[in-house]
């Protein structure tokens, strides 16, 4: 980040204050932020006094970050949020998403002995694979 912010004391919950302090930020803006950024939902007690936990504090670190020292705008710094949010969940399916349509085709291929160049990326032999499979399994059994 661009400027030094003091470190997170280990609590459970912090006022709007406290937050408005260690992200350098005033606490009006953390609440307009709140309502820009679907991530940001303090817990609200008493009075409407919002609490924030420990990882809406890094939220709005970021969110400060992006804002502030990377130059979005609110909405380009909503969508970056979001992107940083879903990747490991989008690869994930794209992986299984590949898995499930590739991998019925190869074993197809694969039993008929005719194992596609495209689907792996290089040609197989069934017959050099089945050897090199025995000769892995002898290696590991206990004989």
């Amino acid at each position: 980040m661009g400027t030094l912010l003091p470190s997170i004391p280990a609590k459970r919950y912090f006022t709007i204050g406290e937050v408005a302090e260690l992200c350098g930020v005033k606490p009006h803006v953390l609440r307009y932020w709140e309502q820009e950024f679907t991530q940001l939902r303090p817990m609200k007690r008493r009075g409407n006094r919002r609490y924030y936990q420990h990882h809406e504090v890094l939220m709005i670190r970021r969110i400060r970050d992006l804002l502030y020292d990377q130059g979005f705008t609110i909405s380009g710094a909503r969508n970056r949020l979001q992107e940083l949010a879903h990747p490991a969940r989008d690869e994930a399916a794209v992986e299984a998403e590949a898995q499930a349509t590739e991998l019925p085709s190869i074993l197809l291929d694969s039993a008929r002995g005719d194992l596609s160049i495209d689907a792996l990326g290089f040609a197989l032999d069934p017959n050099a694979v089945r050897r090199e499979l025995f000769e892995i399994r002898a290696l590991l059994s206990p004989n």
